[in-house]
């Protein structure tokens, strides 16, 4: 908006309040305001702004631990995208090929790396790169799929607690609470068990069938892992939106939209939950590698990813077993979940200091 006579005129910005006395006499000006106050684009010189996130972007781009994350993530994601069927199309080998010997009779030994085989061979003769690829879509899955899983979860029943307050807020995270006080890995533990296998839900089995045909018991476990390690990681989600909510609830914008007669569902996930997004996306990244790393425990327990498929965790639980005789079973894997694990705990810090000005580092 903006105030003055002819030759002058005061602007007053809308979003922060700052003031500026623009002077419209004498030369030509560089800015200049159309009847409403605001910059006539037909003449002068225009001044782009910066957003929130553009001014985000450029700090996490000065974080070089940041930016190195987010180079090997993407390397690691195109090349278990792309990877597996390049190596198919190129040297014949899959992830699941056991190859036989000249003679026909017993199969093929574990091999060092080498030129064919650049990442060795494991017990039965498969190619070790092939595995880690395969492994590494399976282990990024269950990473983010359970973290939407536990977003969905964990910022409804956060924003839900956080806005409408009272007892009703009292009850749910008095629920949060009570979950909390039961080691998660031993809730994860005991739905895999009591659901896994023949006991696996309908639902469950319809998108094993949907996705890799009836009776996958492989895949109904995958799901299910999904479904688990989702339905534990919600409950800091819950709390931190719930947080949020509470900081923004009695601002001008939520008592306008009330004032306007906005729903109070329109009101949480419309003008609420966007505006707590910072901190939702910082936390989101900071699951992933927390859930991997508890699906690679369940697995090394026997309790995750089953055979055919694998993950980084079973194929360094199949690694350990060999390493005195074999080492590069298990350094292969273990390296790559590691160096992807600490790529995204980096851009998760980056992502923190961009968004909080205040706390960054550098």
């Amino acid at each position: 908006m903006s105030v003055g006579s002819a030759s002058q005129r005061l602007v007053v910005c809308t979003f922060c309040g700052a003031t500026s006395m623009v002077d419209l006499s004498g030369a030509e000006p560089k800015l200049r305001l159309d009847e409403s106050g605001v910059l006539d684009r037909s003449s002068g010189e225009l001044v782009a702004g910066a957003s929130l996130w553009k001014d985000a972007w450029k700090r996490l781009l000065k974080n070089k631990l940041a930016v190195f994350g987010m180079i090997v993530l993407g390397v690691m994601v195109v090349a278990v995208i792309i990877g597996p069927p390049i190596i198919r199309l190129t040297t014949g080998f899959t992830p699941d090929y056991i190859p036989s010997d000249i003679d026909g009779g017993a199969r093929v030994q574990s091999f060092p790396p080498s030129v064919q085989h650049p990442m060795g061979t494991d017990d039965k003769g498969r190619d070790l790169l092939a595995r880690v690829l395969q492994g590494g879509r399976i282990s990024l899955m269950v990473g983010i799929i359970s973290t939407i899983v536990s977003l969905l979860v964990g910022v409804s029943w956060g924003a839900i607690a956080g806005y409408i307050g009272g007892r009703v807020d009292n009850l749910m995270m008095r629920i949060v609470d009570i979950i909390y006080a039961i080691p998660y890995i031993l809730i994860v533990i005991v739905l895999l068990s009591v659901f896994g296998g023949p006991n696996t839900p309908d639902f469950i089995d319809a998108l094993s069938s949907f996705f890799g045909g009836a009776g996958n018991q492989g895949l109904s476990q995958i799901f299910l892992l999904f479904l688990a390690l989702g339905l534990v990681s919600w409950l800091t989600m819950a709390r931190v939106v719930r947080g949020q909510i509470l900081s923004l609830k009695n601002q001008e914008f939520v008592l306008a939209a009330k004032a306007t007669g906005v729903s109070t569902p329109a009101i949480i996930f419309r003008h609420l939950v966007p505006n707590a997004l910072g901190p939702v996306i910082v936390y989101a990244t900071l699951t992933v590698p927390s859930v991997m790393l508890t699906e690679a425990f369940l697995s090394f327990l026997g309790l995750g990813v089953q055979a055919p498929y694998a993950s980084w965790g079973s194929l360094a639980a199949d690694g350990i077993k060999n390493i005195q005789i074999f080492p590069w079973q298990l350094i292969f894997p273990g390296v790559t979940m590691a160096l992807t694990l600490f790529s995204l705990n980096f851009l998760g810090d980056g992502l923190r200091d961009a968004l909080d000005p205040q706390t960054r580092k550098f």
